[in-house]
């Protein structure tokens, strides 16, 4: 890591180059994760739109009123789970998965591990 580059710099750049092979269509939307220290943020994107179709993230009330749920691989998981329970009724069953810079590793595997074993196709 270069001295005069942070990390979110760096990251910024990997997603930039992530996002010039990934785009989101009507039929096939991208999975869009975020990582941040104490959260984690999925949502389900339309490009061609440019519209939100879904969203979870560990603030939700669903998961702030079960205890332990923070950042760790267990949130991620539920969040994966809520997000393609979410997808799933809205009709969206294929996404493009976008991991937003971060390596695909820990918990946004783990995001990913529990949407796909929720039904979603990616």
């Amino acid at each position: 890591m270069p001295k005069n580059q942070s990390r979110q710099e760096i990251r910024q750049r990997k997603h930039i180059r992530v996002r010039k092979k990934v785009f989101g269509t009507p039929e096939r939307p991208r999975l869009c994760v975020y990582r941040s220290l104490n959260h984690i943020y999925a949502q389900v994107i339309d490009d061609v739109q440019g519209r939100t179709l879904v969203a979870a993230s560990t603030l939700a009330p669903e998961l702030k009123a079960g205890e332990g749920i923070g950042k760790n691989l267990e949130a991620a998981r539920s969040i994966g789970k809520l997000i393609a329970s979410r997808a799933l009724a809205q009709g969206i069953t294929r996404v493009v998965f976008d991991r937003g810079g971060n390596l695909y590793h820990g918990r946004v595997a783990a995001l990913a591990e529990a949407a796909r074993e929720q039904g979603l196709d990616f």
